[in-house]
């Protein structure tokens, strides 16, 4: 299983940049690349809260599940 990323997406949509949105978020723009582009490995809720208000979404519009295919052994 995996959790994908897609707030460079919802972000597009929004028409704000990476450093827009750090500065009204309130953390480091390192921090939040690395979010952007998967890096990560946990989010606090209090991140992702003022993401979402800040983007006006859903935790659902910036993290998706994606499922890893089974691997088939002959």
């Amino acid at each position: 299983m995996a959790i994908i990323t897609r707030l460079d997406r919802v972000m597009a949509d929004r028409k704000i940049t990476l450093n827009e949105l750090a500065d009204q978020v309130g953390i480091s723009l390192a921090n939040l690349s690395n979010l952007k582009t998967g890096k990560v490995k946990a989010i606090r809720f209090s991140t992702l809260e003022k993401i979402c208000d800040v983007l006006e979404c859903q935790p659902g519009d910036i993290l998706e599940y994606q499922e890893k295919k089974a691997i088939s052994r002959i």
